[in-house]
């Protein structure tokens, strides 16, 4: 039992959790990031007439970190939000962070906070696939799902959780444009559910030993992060575009070769002048599960079981370390 000046704080940062449609029949066509999080506390708040046990002994705080689309979100975000997190989880009476965000780019903030954040608490990133006032809206159970397990979770680093189902920040990708349970973690599969206000964790999950790559106050300003962009392999690839964005002064690049990282012969040749050039190159698959096993055909590093856009987040903390030993 907590003590009962314990509390789970919950950040907003908009996406469709937050967002409103025309009618309350209309659950595709809408403007995310519309409500405060305040609003959204409120109605998940009151969402079920009995209160889990777990969370009667807390208390609730929040937070409007940011109010967008996630689809635009940005380093600078990134920044103000790792800092909040921060501020927050230095707080002895605070037991666990809540994050609510939008799905389209919840896999890539969620892993980059684990790269640059070190505790034990609870770090737990909600969202939804239908706006606020939708007539059957998910984000309400979302969201008490999420407080509930930032109340009952120790030690799982950053963790998503949606449609009931609780993913790891090391392995969630999207993978529905549309269905509520819009998320999915390849072969490793789900860390657990939570099903009737209680948290089940699968057996079969073994929750990965993260450590962050740099601490917060380490990251600079988002001006000075360095420019990072995927490129994929594909039937006629052309190597136009990275001659282009080598040009343009592009420092890294992400390959999201096919099957075990292949590539055409001209992707390939023109990655190995980019390389030489001086710009980073990093390997990943295109494939939705697996990863490359490196062989001695590969040229490029490839980080271990990461999607290309969490390469590229890897690959732009690495550079952003790179930076600050200079």
């Amino acid at each position: 039992m907590q003590a009962n000046n314990q509390k789970i704080v919950v950040l907003g940062t908009g996406g469709t959790i937050a967002g409103v449609s025309a009618s309350a029949n209309e659950g595709l066509a809408y403007k995310a990031a519309q409500r405060g999080i305040d609003d959204l506390l409120e109605v998940a708040l009151g969402h079920q007439k009995h209160w889990p046990e777990a969370l009667s002994d807390y208390q609730f705080d929040s937070e409007q970190v940011a109010q967008l689309d996630s689809k635009d979100m940005d380093f600078e975000t990134w920044i103000h939000l790792a800092q909040r997190c921060e501020h927050w989880l230095a707080q002895s009476n605070v037991s666990g962070l809540v994050i609510t965000h939008g799905t389209d780019t919840l896999e890539e903030t969620a892993y980059f906070l684990s790269q640059v954040l070190s505790t034990a608490k609870p770090i737990v990133l909600t969202c939804a696939m239908r706006p606020a006032n939708f007539k059957d809206a998910d984000g309400p159970q979302n969201l008490r799902d999420a407080m509930l397990l930032a109340a009952t979770t120790h030690e799982m680093g950053v963790c998503l959780v949606a449609a009931g189902e609780i993913h790891h920040s090391q392995y969630v990708q999207k993978v529905h444009p549309t269905r509520l349970n819009a998320f999915d973690s390849g072969e490793t599969g789900m860390a657990g559910r939570v099903h009737n206000d209680r948290v089940e964790w699968l057996e079969s999950f073994n929750s990965p030993k993260t450590t962050a790559k740099l601490r917060v106050s380490q990251l600079p300003p988002a001006a000075k992060w360095p420019w990072v962009e995927i490129v994929m392999n594909h039937v006629n690839a052309s190597a136009l575009h990275i001659e282009a964005l080598v040009q343009a002064g592009v420092k890294g690049l992400v390959v999201a070769g096919t099957g075990n990282g292949s590539m055409s012969t001209k992707l390939k040749q023109s990655l190995e002048l980019a390389q030489k050039a001086g710009v980073e190159v990093r390997l990943a698959t295109r494939c939705n599960q697996g990863s490359v096993v490196p062989t001695e055909n590969h040229i490029f590093d490839a980080t271990g079981g990461l999607s290309p856009v969490k390469t590229r987040v890897a690959l732009l903390l690495d550079m952003v370390s790179q930076l600050q030993s200079h």
